[in-house]
């Protein structure tokens, strides 16, 4: 039987869990940019300064996989409604903070708060929309998705430098207020019939392993990876801790933490790695892209947002089309335009120079922005559109670390490469750079270099170090249009999806033979 109330609140529904997404999305980044002011400010070493961003990414990918049987047990509105309003609230206590301790805490919570708001917010919006508008719905989740991220450093900057660094964290305030009260008037409970037992065992492996593997990741390079002894015990904690897991997960009899009819859909399994995929590149290039503009190219940092910005609007741009032609050409199809776009734009940044000007940074960012907003919103409707519906939440929220995983795996394979190749190319260049060598010397050596004056030869040094970076950097946009193109080979193993005959129903009623949410 139709809802009408529930037709009516659709639109009020998605503008209010599609604020709870943006902001979730923004505080990913928006703090980076603040960290030399918040270091000042509250009187912080480096070392203990990652710990801001270390403990939100931490916490969230512990309780990212808890989100799907939460929302099963309790319902996803009591789920997204604490989640926002914990998110809210701890946010206003990390802008009040007066000690790095005091931050470090309420950036811990606000990461558990946070890490179901991404995925609760794409299966309210698959089972508030029927199966024919799936991907019209992945659109705008897609476009809330990288919208936030990539605008968190322009958002950043400048309420850093024109205001205070506490205002990244209070500009969640009346994202988070509207969003609460959007979900608490037009959200519907929905508590399923079928319940999953709670796998303690394999909660805490997971958690053990996930957790020790974002902790080696984000300080992996501030520790000089495995000659510390802080990255040994986090590797060998991830490897027992991911062992146990799968051990445990492929003998569990009665229960498993990770329900394994998710792992028997093909389509969700291969989404997933390629989901895994996405995450690294656009994770990846939004990491290394600005450091690259500021460091070696002097770019301000509200100049670099500028110029980085194109590519959500190729993002944006993508999810307009793809939502008008997902229902009428292969999703297979598009994602692999997608990703083609997405390796043509790598090899457009391959020709960047220190001597180029903003417009191969704006082209190609609007061409990757393109592609990889071509591949989103397919690649979700394939994965969950046939996945029944009380394993839907536990999808989204394995969807969601598995990108976060690629982003973070993606980000410290390619700062680590960028460091090693820098100076493999610095001693390459630095052995032309003898007085023999009559292109060492006046006049094609002129001032301010030098190989006889110290001054002379720190200023050669200095633009030995950034042409070496600046190779190094090219060489890693290489190694991700490599990635991109092998993507594309997994999509020889999905198969055409078809809607499931029960999607999701928001109101948590019975099953009936028509499509749950068709409004």
């Amino acid at each position: 039987m139709r809802s009408e109330p529930r037709s009516a609140n659709r639109g009020p529904l998605t503008i209010a869990i599609m604020l709870a997404n943006i902001m979730q999305g923004l505080d990913t980044t928006i703090a980076n940019v603040a960290l030399p002011h918040i270091r000042g400010s509250l009187s912080a070493s480096l070392d203990q300064i990652s710990w801001v961003l270390t403990s939100y990414i931490v916490a969230a990918a512990i309780m990212m996989p808890l989100t799907g049987w939460l929302a099963a047990r309790f319902g996803i509105k009591i789920v997204f409604v604490l989640s926002v309003a914990g998110f809210t609230l701890t946010s206003a206590l990390c802008g009040s903070a007066v000690s790095l301790t005091e931050l470090v805490l309420w950036r811990t919570l606000q990461g558990v708060c946070g890490a179901g708001l991404v995925p609760l917010t794409q299966a309210v919006l698959l089972q508030i929309n029927p199966p024919e508008r799936h991907g019209q719905a992945m659109a705008v989740f897609g476009i809330g998705t990288i919208l936030g991220p990539i605008c968190g450093p322009v958002l950043g900057g400048w309420l850093t430098y024109d205001y205070n660094w506490r205002w990244v964290f209070y500009i969640n305030l009346p994202f988070g207020v509207v969003a609460t009260l959007g979900m608490l008037i037009f959200g519907h409970d929905s508590r399923h019939a079928h319940r999953e037992p709670f796998d303690f065992l394999g909660f805490v492996t997971l958690s053990f392993a996930i957790g020790a593997l974002q902790l080696l990741l984000d300080r992996g390079e501030l520790k000089d990876w495995f000659g510390s002894t802080e990255i040994w015990v986090e590797a060998v904690v991830c490897g027992v801790g991911f062992y146990l897991f799968v051990v445990h997960t492929a003998t569990a009899t009665d229960r498993s933490f990770l329900n394994r009819d998710l792992l028997k859909n093909v389509n969700f399994v291969v989404g997933t790695v390629l989901m895994f995929m996405v995450g690294l590149i656009m994770n990846a290039t939004l990491a290394l892209l600005p450091t690259m503009l500021q460091d070696l190219m002097a770019y301000p940092v509200l100049t670099t947002g500028l110029v980085t910005a194109p590519r959500g609007i190729g993002s944006m741009m993508a999810m307009f089309v793809v939502a008008r032609l997902i229902n009428r050409m292969d999703n297979r199809l598009i994602i692999f335009i997608g990703l083609l776009l997405t390796a043509v734009s790598m090899w457009q940044m391959t020709e960047f120079s220190l001597a180029m000007g903003m417009e191969p940074i704006i082209v190609s960012g609007l061409v990757q922005g393109f592609g990889l907003g071509c591949t989103f919103v397919p690649l979700n409707t394939i994965a969950l559109s046939n996945l029944p519906r009380h394993i839907l939440t536990q999808g989204t929220a394995l969807r969601s670390l598995m990108r976060n995983l690629g982003g973070s795996i993606g980000i410290a394979v390619l700062e680590a490469l960028l460091t090693q190749n820098t100076q493999i190319v610095h001693s390459r260049l630095v052995e032309q750079l003898r007085p023999d060598n009559p292109l060492a010397r006046a006049p094609y050596l002129a001032a301010p270099y030098s190989l006889t004056a110290p001054s002379g030869i720190a200023a050669l040094n200095g633009e030995v170090t950034r042409q070496a970076a600046m190779i190094a950097y090219l060489d890693n946009f290489a190694l991700l249009m490599v990635i991109s193109i092998a993507s594309a080979a997994l999509l020889l193993l999905i198969r055409p999806s078809q809607p499931a005959a029960s999607a999701p129903a928001m109101d948590g009623g019975p099953r009936s033979r028509r499509p749950a949410g068709a409004d």
